[in-house]
């Protein structure tokens, strides 16, 4: 570049940092940093969420504590990349309490965390058994006016069925009859409920009937309707209403 006469920037040495901490060759990556340094480039937050995510790859918790501390030491704010990456790492470490401590310092560095940063926390808390705490989490989030999707969800009913807390995985699978519909990840969350030892009631089985029905699967709510009879559970006024309705309107049996 320099032999054409085009001076690296800082988005140039960004991109070589990065892609050396992906590799694993994080000192190549911090030798480059100095070069940066040398050269009167200063490294912005990208440079240093790099470093950060390269010895959280490594393992290396205290490394990546350091880089953290040192940025905010020069003034340069950490972003809501910086406090995932650390709570990521702490999380998958098993290091609970100190992985939530990046969440608390975002808070009161007065950033909003996003969707992507609250799901890190709640698979975190989950993961490791802290139930309650991801409960509180869940009903935030929802509070927050954060856009919810299935995904959150499905974190939070896989803890808790693993933690043996059923019903409340079988209520939290209720609320979401409250949607218009079901994605395909909510029909592979309800095999799931089986294997966790978390057998779906008929509640659930309600939710998955009336989910098929609204995206127009009638074979599949037929199925789901025959096994949950085949249990010895019933349907709802609300699912039995559904299916009347498409009975009323449809040209032959659903039953076919």
């Amino acid at each position: 570049m320099r032999k054409q006469g085009i001076e690296p920037n800082v988005v140039t040495y960004n991109t070589l940092v990065d892609a050396h901490c992906k590799e694993g060759m994080v000192s190549a990556a911090e030798d480059i940093v100095d070069a940066m340094i040398k050269r009167d480039i200063e490294p912005d937050v990208v440079t240093h969420n790099a470093l950060i995510n390269g010895h959280c790859l490594q393992n290396e918790m205290d490394k990546a504590r350091r880089v953290f501390n040192l940025m905010i030491e020069k003034g340069c704010a950490p972003n809501i990349v910086t406090y995932s990456s650390l709570m990521q790492s702490m999380f998958q470490l098993g290091r609970v309490s100190t992985a939530c401590e990046p969440f608390r310092k975002m808070l009161a560095s007065g950033q909003v965390p996003d969707i992507v940063t609250c799901l890190i926390l709640l698979n975190g808390l989950c993961k490791t058994g802290h139930i309650k705490e991801a409960l509180k989490l869940f009903q935030a989030m929802r509070n927050s006016g954060l856009e919810i999707d299935i995904v959150p969800y499905t974190i939070l009913i896989d803890g808790l069925c693993k933690a043996a807390h059923i019903e409340l995985a079988k209520e939290l699978f209720h609320q979401l009859s409250n949607n218009e519909g079901l994605p395909e990840e909510a029909y592979k969350m309800f095999g799931s409920m089986g294997d966790n030892g978390c057998l779906p009631n008929g509640c659930c089985y309600n939710v998955m009937i009336r989910g098929f029905l609204r995206n127009s699967y009638p074979s599949k709510a037929t199925q789901f309707l025959m096994e949950m009879v085949g249990k010895g559970l019933s349907a709802d006024i609300f699912t039995a209403t559904l299916f009347m309705d498409l009975i009323v309107h449809s040209n032959k049996s659903i039953l076919l």
